[in-house]
């Protein structure tokens, strides 16, 4: 993360090395995406710390040395990697949002759209657990404060921008005072990650779905009614 934001320690398993299917010869361009899908994949399967080239490349049906046409070593492709799991989190919390943006009221839509955040990025940890870990990982792709408008233009917004929009929109409908607003982001996430940790790594772990629903609906609430 930035500076003043937390670092993510993480402990993840290797993943499995099935053999897989080579492919003899690939289009221009198609090697990179080939090789970041297999990371992609390992990633889901282990988390950060089973993205390794070597295994990408096997995966992809190449000798090592073709990767590095594409990625100049194991750092280039697990940031490659990183930065599609932070989009596809950032995907699933805007799946969430697209329904509350469907609320007329203008404090009641606003109040949708943090609990949207809330609700997309524990879905996210429990579905897609070890890119979720991945994506939480120390590295270049994360969150800026304040966000550089320019990379959220051609990127589209992250899950940390995302949350801060949702929280600009409570002050703009009157829901949030704006002496409250600055530093908010701040507890609203840490609350919301640390429910994910418990869910996939701590006493939750062994939770029914109903009661980690229940208890991160409950959560969304405290964080809401808190702000």
């Amino acid at each position: 993360m930035q500076p003043g934001l937390p670092r993510f320690f993480v402990t993840t398993r290797h993943s499995r090395t099935d053999a897989a299917p080579r492919r003899p010869t690939y289009r221009h361009g198609d090697l990179r995406r080939a090789l970041l899908d297999a990371g992609v994949a390992l990633a889901r399967e282990g988390g950060p710390s089973a993205v390794v080239l070597r295994e990408a490349t096997r995966r992809a049906g190449v000798a090592p040395n073709a990767a590095y046409r594409h990625f100049a070593g194991h750092q280039a492709l697990f940031d490659a990697v990183r930065a599609h799991a932070l989009g596809a989190l950032a995907q699933a919390i805007e799946r969430e949002w697209a329904k509350a943006l469907k609320v007329r009221e203008p404090a009641a839509r606003a109040r949708a759209m943090v609990r949207a955040v809330g609700t997309g990025y524990l879905g996210f940890a429990q579905a897609e657990t070890g890119l979720f870990r991945a994506a939480f990982v120390f590295g270049e792709h994360d969150v800026q404060v304040p966000p550089d408008p320019a990379r959220a233009a051609a990127m589209g917004l992250n899950p940390f921008e995302l949350l801060g929009a949702a929280l600009d929109a409570l002050v703009a409908a009157g829901a949030l005072p704006a002496d409250r607003r600055p530093g908010a982001e701040y507890l609203a996430w840490s609350a919301v990650h640390g429910m994910a940790l418990l869910m996939i790594d701590g006493p939750l772990r062994g939770a029914s779905a109903a009661q980690r629903r229940a208890l991160g609906e409950r959560l969304l609430r405290m964080v809401e009614n808190g702000l």
